[in-house]
């Protein structure tokens, strides 16, 4: 029999690339954002992002040592739950803070629903939502020694417009890892680089927010203004680093254009018509609820069910 010829179970497709090699390049596309957080507020955000990362990775090997199930720490994905945690919380937030949200963001989200690939939402954000709810105070205070008083999306809200520069670079109030936009766009540059992301989830979010604000925010194409709400909060970080979450998101091309619309228009409802001036992490989390239901309905038909020959 000729080799072309080999009868085997599926899948048949190979790759080299593994989970852990895609995680890693997550951590390593997270350290602009990371490292520019610990130098703009300084050593209390480095104890903030250790905590969260090592509380993640602490609480997947317990659980899994208790259930005595295979430990899949080395796949580094509690470790970029942890990383992307930490850089959505305020930076002088207690200690504890991020030990609670690591231990509800692998415990509840992810492994009590099956562990990595069976997690319904993205479990940092699910864990940044539960703490915004539990500790409403804590998490809604961005005060620290270099930066007082409100951040500029909060500006941006009461009819200010903040430096947009300054926000570009990242020199302003907020969470550790959303401040600088350029950090953020360097890293998600290493992972399109990488073949890990792709454009489709964070261009339609990012146009799709864009077109929404020239339309309802009352500003009409006013570049400041626009700018403003692209470089500050979560946006740029939500688009390229937890939308585009394999696990999470829409398999299907079509799914993916329709999943990134419809999150670039929450998040300008949440911002322009919201009580609060964020909104990327329900936006997400909304998002990653109806999954299913855009699968469903962009999922191509098989062949002989009603599906077109291509």
């Amino acid at each position: 029999m000729s080799d072309m010829l080999h009868v085997s179970s599926n899948p048949h497709v190979r790759s080299k690339v593994t989970t852990s090699s895609i995680m890693l390049a997550v951590v390593l596309a997270l350290l602009p954002a990371a490292g520019f957080g610990i130098y703009n507020f300084g050593l209390h955000a480095l104890l903030l992002i250790c905590v969260t990362v090592v509380s993640c990775v602490a609480t997947e090997f317990i659980y899994e040592k208790l259930m005595k199930k295979p430990v899949t720490t080395g796949d580094f994905s509690a470790v970029v739950t942890g990383l992307l945690l930490s850089l959505n919380l305020p930076p002088m937030a207690p200690w504890w803070i991020g030990l609670v949200g690591g231990v509800f963001a692998i415990l509840v989200v992810k492994m009590l629903f099956g562990g990595i690939g069976q997690n319904f939402m993205n479990p940092a954000l699910g864990a940044r939502c539960f703490l915004l709810i539990s500790f409403t105070s804590i998490m809604t205070n961005f005060d620290c020694d270099a930066y007082t008083g409100a951040t500029p999306l909060a500006q941006l809200k009461s009819g200010i417009t903040p430096d947009v520069f300054s926000m570009v670079i990242g020199k302003t109030g907020g969470t550790i890892g959303e401040t600088s936009m350029i950090a953020i766009v360097a890293g998600a540059c290493i992972l399109i680089l990488l073949g890990i992301i792709d454009l489709k989830i964070p261009g339609s979010y990012i146009v799709s927010f864009v077109v929404f604000l020239c339309l309802f925010g009352g500003h009409g194409l006013d570049p400041a203004y626009i700018s403003a709400h692209l470089a500050g909060g979560g946006l740029m970080l939500g688009a390229f680093f937890m939308a585009t979450d394999y696990v999470t998101r829409p398999i299907t091309k079509k799914g993916q254009y329709l999943y990134g619309i419809f999150l670039g228009i929450l998040t300008g409802i949440f911002r322009v018509f919201g009580a609060s001036s964020e909104g990327v992490s329900y936006a997400i989390i909304i998002g990653n609820l109806l999954v299913p239901l855009i699968e469903k309905i962009t999922l191509p038909k098989a062949f002989g069910k009603g599906g077109e020959a291509v």
